[in-house]
């Protein structure tokens, strides 16, 4: 049974994922949440949950992902905060947990970024105004990524499009890249989303792996394995 510690669980992907995995018995998941009230509620209901502030020291950090086989991350600042809160949680504590799990001997790790993250047209020079929730959450979220391909974790790294939170289909498309940049017509479910990273936990070939994501007309498990 893998040990995964979900960095992000109250996020709306990240609580996903920890349900999906509590239900797995080829998992022990492990909440990772920043309030101690989130932390109470999850384990009233039968779930590991570790405290994990992005914000905190580092050894705290290392702590939570001790003995671990796994991370994902899912974690963000949400678009009510600040840019400053965007490059402390987006950027810096996510580049933290890598640097926790390579201290702590966890090697998979699986980062939720965002697409368009890295496509540089989309996001530095004012245009496509409508992709997405700004600069500085792209250039936090392209930079984690940087990080992450340049560490020696086994990463994949997950660039889904809009989010939505329909109920998800099963069915997705992925692609190195989509050349299709309209956000407005490019959604997923969270769902899929969230039953898209329990597949790429269960599939060592989609290690060193970077893709866009949209929903499509294709079972989640057989896109996944196509990776190989």
């Amino acid at each position: 049974m893998k040990k995964v510690l979900v960095v992000g669980a109250n996020g709306k992907i990240g609580r996903q994922v920890v349900d999906k995995l509590h239900e797995n018995s080829d998992y022990d998941v492990y909440a990772g949440l920043r309030k101690d009230d989130q932390i109470a509620e999850r384990k009233g209901k039968g779930i590991h949950a570790v405290k994990v502030d992005l914000e905190g020291e580092l050894t705290a950090l290392e702590e939570a992902a001790k003995g671990m086989d796994a991370i994902v991350f899912s974690a963000g600042s949400g678009g009510s905060t600040g840019d400053d809160k965007t490059i402390l949680v987006d950027l810096d504590g996510a580049v933290k947990m890598m640097l926790a799990a390579q201290n702590q001997g966890v090697k998979r790790f699986v980062m939720v970024s965002s697409m368009f993250s890295n496509v540089r047209d989309i996001w530095s020079y004012g245009r496509y105004e409508n992709a997405g929730v700004g600069n500085p959450y792209f250039a936090a979220k392209h930079y984690a990524d940087e990080a992450l391909q340049a560490s020696d974790l086994d990463y994949t790294i997950i660039r889904p499009s809009t989010l939505q939170d329909d109920a998800g289909t099963g069915k997705i498309s992925l692609a190195e890249q989509f050349t299709n940049h309209d956000e407005r017509t490019m959604k997923i479910p969270r769902e899929d989303v969230a039953e898209t990273i329990i597949a790429v936990l269960g599939n060592d070939h989609t290690i060193g792996k970077t893709f866009d994501l949209d929903t499509g007309d294709t079972p989640i498990a057989e896109v996944v394995e196509g990776l190989g």
